[in-house]
């Protein structure tokens, strides 16, 4: 039974492994598109209308949100990652049971 439980575990770490992997692709995919289209943008900006750099709009538009989607595939801030909630959760249920053992 033991054997079985082990496999399934090395699955979940396997698929929740392979899904971070896949995230980070997306998210490289996502930095060369924003690398090749911005330096096009500026491109076109500085030749037809060099007088309003408007390139900056969207380079800042889509710069946030390169950031925020870096925040959420790295998981710089720990309180936006997937299994926050699982660990506060198991926190609280952890807490409740030694109250309740402390009591008996």
């Amino acid at each position: 039974m033991e054997l079985i439980m082990d496999s399934n575990s090395d699955f979940e770490k396997y698929q929740k492994a392979k899904k971070q992997v896949e995230e980070i692709k997306g998210f490289y995919v996502h930095f060369m598109a924003y690398i090749v289209i911005m330096c096009v943008l500026v491109f076109i900006n500085l030749k037809y209308t060099p007088e309003h750099l408007w390139f900056v709009y969207s380079m800042l538009g889509w710069g946030l949100g390169l950031f925020f989607h870096a925040v959420k595939v790295f998981n710089w801030f720990p309180f936006m990652s997937k299994n926050w909630e699982e660990k506060k959760l198991q926190q609280y249920m952890d807490e409740e049971k030694s109250k309740s053992n402390k009591y008996q």
